[in-house]
């Protein structure tokens, strides 16, 4: 009988570069973990910009689309700030409908252009979390096509009315795509000086974290972070960590 192979370490994330577009389905996606680590990122002098590809507006049970929208929006800019983002946009899909396609590659794409980063950042785009928890529909939408707008951004007869009719030239800068809160995670961001900033940046999706849980939401957000952090220390050297699985690019 062989004995169970214990987790491989996961190896530090690239430093060797100035711009990350981190693009995801909600707003309070990246919260959930990966702010911390672009908080680190921020302080060495890193540009992050955030595309959110919907305003959350059905993520709340308690309130109309028409009101949850603008609420969430703000929350999203004021989540942003407090670990240095400025830039904050939106595309306005559907909330819990986002679907995979060539509309959603082209907006992406786009933005790729515009920012002309050299890392990606999305959010879990397999299947599941690992095991058994499912991943919803407009996870797995936007990270799957966040994987394929890297190639459509570089490639001009890939959507040429982008130059054409806006002007936005193909950039093939994009280094690598890292995905949070993969359950297949091949990197980590040692995040000891980021965490307080990645709670806050939770914390200020209050609205959404008050119809969420019972708890008091600091004590909440604290709780859930550090957990998942310790978790990822035992395949960092014991250090806090956020995980990402890390795709490079040619």
């Amino acid at each position: 009988m062989t004995e169970p192979q214990s987790p491989q370490e996961l190896e530090p994330m690239p430093t060797d570069w100035e711009r990350c577009l981190a693009v995801v389905a909600h707003p309070d996606d990246l919260e959930y973990g990966a702010a911390a680590a672009i908080a680190t990122w921020t302080d060495r002098g890193a540009e992050v910009g955030y595309l959110l590809v919907t305003r959350g507006e059905a993520g709340i049970d308690g309130l109309e689309p028409a009101t949850c929208a603008p609420l969430r929006e703000q929350e999203q800019r004021e989540s942003a700030a407090e670990v240095g983002v400025a830039s904050v946009e939106f595309l306005d899909h559907a909330d819990g409908v986002i679907e995979y396609g060539t509309r959603l590659r082209r907006d992406i794409a786009a933005a790729i252009r515009r920012h002309r980063p050299e890392l990606l950042l999305t959010l879990n785009h397999h299947d599941t979390w690992g095991g058994r928890f499912w991943n919803t529909p407009d996870h797995q939408a936007v990270g799957r096509a966040v994987l394929d707008a890297a190639a459509d951004a570089g490639n001009r007869w890939i959507f040429p009315e982008l130059i054409e009719e806006e002007g936005l030239a193909p950039w093939n800068g994009v280094r690598w795509v890292a995905v949070a809160a993969s359950p297949e995670p091949t990197h980590a961001v040692d995040v000891t000086a980021g965490l307080d900033r990645g709670v806050r940046s939770l914390l200020a999706h209050r609205t959404y974290i008050e119809a969420l849980t019972d708890e008091e939401p600091e004590a909440y957000c604290r709780a859930f972070l550090t957990r998942n952090t310790e978790r990822t220390a035992a395949r960092f050297g014991g250090r806090p960590a956020v995980a990402f699985e890390l795709f490079p690019r040619g």
